[in-house]
């Protein structure tokens, strides 16, 4: 089966500092990522961990590469996916300076057709939560606060 890639790119009014300490703070992702925080000592090979808002982990992940404020990957499994896979996903952040903003890239490597979604409503599949996040994520820096609660 073959694998597909998500990207979307995102213009964020934030020094690069800020950005990747919103990207590896669990402080900042409760607020616009669904009320996940992340956990990880962000060392190449550390776990990384989302847990919900009970505190149980219900994405994990290994780091493969970090760059303090310009790049960040790591391997993403959601926990009650069942899809057998034949190499885990693969999330990359790319921060690029731009003047006084900062381009963000996201990557999802290694993605399934299960993992999108066509719907019009909700934020299930790659392709409809990414950008939800994201735009979460930049507003809660630009404005210091995010949009409407966003759960799934």
């Amino acid at each position: 089966m073959p694998n597909s890639t998500f990207v979307y790119v995102i213009y964020i009014d934030a020094t690069p500092e800020k950005l990747w300490e919103a990207l590896t703070d669990g402080s900042y992702t409760k607020k616009y990522w669904f009320g996940h925080e992340v956990q990880s000592d962000w060392a190449e090979g550390s776990v990384v961990s989302f847990l919900d808002e009970k505190g149980t982990v219900v994405d994990q992940g290994k780091v493969i590469t970090i760059e303090p404020y310009r790049y960040l990957s790591y391997t993403f499994s959601w926990l009650e996916d069942k899809t057998i896979r034949q190499t885990a996903p693969l999330v990359t952040f790319e921060l690029q300076p731009m003047d006084s903003i900062v381009k963000l890239t996201l990557k999802h490597d290694h993605l399934l057709p299960a993992d999108f979604r066509d719907e019009n409503e909700g934020f299930y599949g790659i392709n409809n939560g990414w950008p939800a996040i994201l735009s979460n994520l930049k507003s809660l820096l630009e404005t210091g606060h995010t949009l409407l609660p966003i759960t799934v």
